[in-house]
C-alpha cells in the first residue's frame, strides 16, 4: 500500500496521474515547528509495511521563506511583496519505504510575477485560492494571472515535482504504470522544456540533495 501524508487536491491529482493505487492521510502536523514539515508529515501517518510519500512546497525570496497567508490581509500583503520580482519554489519529498529506509530531496523552480496593482492583488485574494497556498497563489489556478514566467519543473510548482517522485517511489519498490513525462505534459497541457534533466536528476537521485530544475543550470545541484 502506497500512503500520501497530504490531504492537499493538487497532490493528490498529481500522484493520481501516475496511476498508482494509494490512500491519502491527513498529518496532524503544525509545520511551523518543525525544520523539515515533510518528514513530520510522513512520521505522523507512516504504518508498518507501507510505503508513504511526504511533501512540503515552500516560497522563498531574498533569502527568506514565505509560508500560507494567515488571512485576506496577509494574503494580500505576501502578495504584493512578490509583485514584479523573481522568486523560488521549493518542495522536499521524502519517501518512506515499506521497510522503513527513507529517502528525502528538494526541488527547486523559479517563478517571475507580472507587476501587480493593489486592485488586482485584492480581486485575486478575494477568489479565496491564496489562503492554503505556499506564497498566497496556485499557478494552476487563478494565480497563473499573475504570472509572468516560470522556469523548471512546473508540477514543482504545483506541490509534488513527479519525474523526481518517479524514480524514488521505484527504489522504494513502488512502480507506476505511466511515465510522469508522458502524463504530466498531457496534464498541464504543454511541452515541457525539462523533463529531460529531471528525469537525468531522477535517476541519480541522493539522498538529502537540492536540485535545481530550471533550464540552464548544468548540474543541477545546490
Amino acid at each position: 500500500m502506497l500512503r500520501l501524508a497530504s490531504s492537499s487536491p493538487r497532490r493528490i491529482q498529481l500522484l493520481r496521474l501516475l496511476q498508482i493505487p494509494f490512500e491519502s492521510s491527513v498529518p496532524n502536523v503544525d509545520e511551523q515547528r518543525f525544520e523539515s514539515p515533510a518528514l513530520a508529515k510522513a512520521v505522523a501517518v507512516a504504518r508498518p509495511g507501507e510505503v508513504t510519500v511526504a511533501a512540503d512546497t515552500e516560497v522563498g525570496i531574498d533569502g527568506e521563506s514565505i509560508g500560507k497567508p494567515t488571512d485576506d490581509s496577509h494574503a494580500v500583503a505576501l502578495l504584493a511583496t512578490l509583485s514584479g520580482r523573481e522568486h523560488e519554489v521549493r518542495t522536499e519529498v521524502l519517501v518512506v519505504a515499506a521497510s522503513g529506509a527513507r529517502r528525502q530531496f528538494a526541488v527547486r523552480s523559479r517563478v517571475t510575477f507580472r507587476e501587480l496593482s493593489l486592485r488586482q492583488i485584492e480581486r485575486y485574494v478575494g477568489t479565496g485560492e491564496p489562503l492554503d497556498k505556499a506564497g498566497g497563489y496556485a499557478i494552476q489556478g487563478e494565480g497563473r494571472r499573475l504570472v509572468d514566467a516560470y522556469d523548471g519543473c512546473l508540477a514543482n510548482i504545483t506541490g509534488l515535482p513527479l519525474c523526481h517522485l518517479y524514480f524514488a517511489l521505484r527504489r522504494a519498490g513502488v512502480v507506476p504504470r505511466e511515465r510522469p513525462e508522458i502524463v504530466c505534459q498531457a496534464h498541464f497541457a504543454f511541452v515541457c522544456p525539462v523533463w529531460r534533466k529531471a528525469q537525468r536528476q531522477g535517476r541519480a537521485l541522493r539522498d538529502r540533495a537540492e536540485y535545481r530544475s530550471w533550464s540552464e543550470d548544468v548540474s543541477g545541484l545546490e
